[in-house]
């Protein structure tokens, strides 16, 4: 069984720079348990909810062609969260494996269950009334959610139950994200959770 879960990507392309720092026990060695610097003010505040609902410790910084959009700056801070996770929990033994979080946000009910099985998979059941929040554009919240699930090696179901504001709604995926990833990263036993003795 692993002694430190923590990782650390780097990502630089000729769109973005990405650096994600990761630790599901809590522990680094930044001042606030969050610390989140990116040129996309609505995903870093989705960011900080995740890291304080999850409890993990998280540091992310990220800058990308934004004068386009943030379509690839937020894709890819989804992929290196996504391998952050996978290279924390190492070869996954004695993860509890499956974890589920139905939160609500005043109007809005979100679920969010997941498997860190090593096999990814998203499903994705959210109607979102409005396209922007802010200069965010909404669809790219289902692009975040298929980057961490692909380069986590997860399967991720998103199931949004009802909500009339988007930025609620959106905002309740995310701390569901964070307590159903804290449930399923649990360190519950010795063992691999898989009757196949591999995950």
């Amino acid at each position: 069984m692993t002694t430190s879960r923590k990782a650390e990507i780097e990502r630089t392309t000729r769109e973005t720079t990405v650096s994600v720092r990761l630790a599901l026990d809590g522990a680094l060695d930044t001042p606030a348990a969050a610390a989140i610097d990116i040129e996309c003010g609505f995903l870093g505040h989705m960011l900080e909810l995740f890291a304080f609902h999850s409890g993990f410790g998280l540091a992310v910084t990220g800058r990308g062609d934004t004068r386009v959009d943030y379509h690839h700056l937020v894709e890819d801070i989804g992929l290196c969260l996504g391998s952050a996770i996978s290279r924390a929990l190492g070869d996954r033994r004695g993860i509890a494996r499956y974890g589920h979080a139905a939160i609500p946000m005043d109007e809005a009910l979100c679920m969010v269950t997941v498997d860190l099985s090593g096999r990814p998979y998203l499903v994705y059941n959210a109607a979102l009334p409005a396209q922007k929040v802010g200069d965010f554009d909404t669809e790219l919240v289902e692009e975040f959610m298929r980057a961490v699930a692909s380069s986590a090696g997860i399967a991720l179901h998103v199931n949004v139950m009802y909500g009339r504001n988007t930025h609620h709604i959106i905002e309740a995926m995310f701390k569901a994200l964070g307590r159903a990833l804290a449930a399923a990263a649990a360190i519950t036993s010795a063992d691999i959770p898989s009757s196949k003795g591999v995950l």
